[in-house]
Order: structure tokens, then sequence, then C-alpha cells
């Protein structure tokens, strides 16, 4: 396993995808750090550690950008991007032919899909915490005098957490493709889908404890809320990679056969 892992991270720093997944990633932190430029006309706005002040542009308040960031992203781009990535690792080498090689080795290919189910769900863990970084330093060029440490610590224990909830939450539709080998762009679409119906979910009570995607910012404390919601949200992810390893289950019975 521990050859199938490098020698997967090692065809993934060639990947095209990656840089892809770079570029949405200062594409969206570039976005909300233009639409912060904008001037907050209603009464002070208190919301976890951070404050939007009356008659202030939102850019201009102390940890606003970190916490405005993670949520844009996973409703919008990053649930796509690494399920882009994801998929394409495991169909790579069906559209390339590449897999009759790999028989004659012979390569398990179980145990080859679960190492790129590993290397994605570090991928997910790295992309956020990038897109931290990202956010972190140009609150420091920004706000450096204002910046505490329990914010900063609270935002990047968000941003990993992130990364682990989305992986979880996406990681069927990857394990499914897994089944189909071929279709990666069918699941950028679906997955896309997916994650923007996050956004609406999120606006009822119980769908934002039990949807997966908008699960993701109970699990990741984003979300103030109750000891109960919080574990509803973490069953609902560890159901999805359950559902994963089931579909996976599958592959391997299939290759048997």
């Amino acid at each position: 396993m521990q050859k199938l892992l490098w020698a997967e991270s090692q065809k993934l720093r060639r990947s095209k995808v990656v840089w892809i997944a770079v570029f949405a990633i200062v594409m969206v932190a570039t976005m909300i750090f233009a639409g912060g430029q904008g001037v907050h006309d209603g009464p002070d706005l208190h919301y976890g550690l951070k404050t939007v002040y009356e008659g202030s542009r939102y850019i201009d308040n102390a940890g606003w950008y970190m916490d405005e960031v993670q949520p844009w992203a996973t409703f919008f781009v990053l649930p796509a991007v690494i399920a882009l990535l994801g998929s394409y690792m495991i169909c790579r080498e069906e559209d390339d032919d590449a897999i009759k090689s790999l028989r004659l080795i012979p390569v398990n290919e179980a145990k080859l899909t679960i190492a790129k189910m590993i290397v994605t769900f570090a991928f997910s863990i790295l992309l956020y915490l990038l897109l931290f970084a990202i956010t972190f330093l140009t609150e420091v060029i920004l706000h450096l005098s204002d910046l505490s440490v329990e914010l900063i610590l609270s935002s990047l224990k968000e941003y990993f957490l992130g990364g682990v909830g989305v992986f979880l939450a996406i990681s069927p539709i990857i394990a499914l493709v897994s089944r189909m080998k071929k279709g990666y762009w069918l699941a950028l679409v679906f997955t896309e889908i997916y994650s923007v119906t996050g956004l609406f979910a999120s606006m009822s009570n119980t769908l934002k404890t039990f949807y997966p995607i908008s699960a993701i910012f109970n699990f990741s404390g984003y979300h103030i809320t109750t000891v109960g919601k919080i574990m509803g949200s973490t069953i609902i992810l560890l159901l999805c990679i359950c559902l994963s390893a089931f579909i996976l289950k599958g592959l391997k019975h299939s290759e048997e056969n």
C-alpha cells in the first residue's frame, strides 16, 4: 500500500487537475476579497469570534475574510474540484488503456482504488489548508494587530475539518465513478449540483444538520450549534464514507468474478 500511495502522489504532482484546483482556490479567494470591498450599512454583527461593524467595509473587520471564504468555497468550488481529481485518478488508467499493463504486473485493483481515495483525502485537506494560508496571510497584512491566537486557531480547525468533511461528503460520488470507470467530468457536474444544493439545504434547520454538504459546517465547528446537531452531522458524514466502502467492496467482488 505504501508503494501505491507513493506512486499515486507522484502521478498527482504531474497532473493538470492539481493546477486547476489551485487556480480555482485563488479565484474564489480573489472574488470574496473583491466582494469584501462593500460597506456594511446595518447594525453591528457579532458571530462567533468575529464582528462586522456598521459603516465599515467587510474586509476591514478582522476575521471576516477567513470566515467568509470557507463557506463560499465549499458550496461552489472545492467539492466539485476534489471530486474531479479523485474521479480522474481512478479513471485515468482505464481511459489511457494502462489498466491492462497494471493487470499484467499484477496490481490489486481494489487496493489501487483505495490508495487513490486516500490520496484524494489528503489532497482535500491540503486544498483547505492552502485556502486557509491565503486568507490568513491576507488577514495578517490587513489586521495583524487585531488578530488573536484564539481566532487563528479556531479558523485553522474549521478549515482542516472542512477538508475532512468535504471528502467524506463526496466520497460516495468518487467511489461510484470507480465502479463506472468513466465519466469523471460528469462527477464534476453532479458534485457541483450536490454542493450548491447544500446552500438551500442550510436554510432548513433539519436539512442543514443531515444534508452532507451543509452538515460539514456543524462537523467543522463553523456553525455554533448544539452537541446533538454536531453528532447528527458527524454520523451523516460517517455514513457517507460507509456507503463509499460498500461501493468499493462491490467493486472488489466484481473483479474477483
